[in-house]
């Protein structure tokens, strides 16, 4: 009566391959599951990274725009320039078109964080702008 059946074994080792194999299909399908997330977070860390390397240097961001304020053209425009700790505001009554549209193309063609932007026209030949761009 002490010995133990083969059969039992035999049993006991089919039911124990049977639960692993299902225990691992459902590792694998995590494992699957993690994959993809993993590729969906490197992807936006990526991105995060480009748009770091691009708005995050605020001394090339304050560089690239001053040289666009000294412009010789822009400069004579008589901009009024509020420079602050995290932002700069670029305010003109009166402004000339052919100016407006020099300085728009020259900052919307940069990579700049424009947080608020007024134009209207007065003439036309004349325009107010204000404008705040942060860093």
């Amino acid at each position: 009566m002490n010995q133990v059946n083969p059969l039992h074994i035999g049993g006991l080792l089919v039911v124990v391959i049977i639960f692993l194999f299902f225990k691992l299909s459902g590792v694998k399908e995590e494992l699957i599951e993690a994959k993809s997330e993993f590729a969906v977070s490197e992807a936006l860390a990526v991105d995060l990274n480009a748009l770091k390397s691009v708005y995050g240097d605020k001394k090339k961001i304050k560089k690239s725009l001053e040289s666009i304020l000294n412009h010789p053209s822009i400069k004579a425009a008589k901009l009024k320039i509020k420079r602050e700790k995290k932002f700069m505001k670029i305010s003109a009554s009166s402004i000339d078109t052919k100016v407006l549209n020099t300085l728009m193309g020259k900052i919307l063609n940069a990579s700049f964080n424009i947080t608020s932007l007024k134009i209207k026209r007065l003439s036309d030949t004349t325009a107010s702008l204000e404008m705040e761009i942060k860093w």
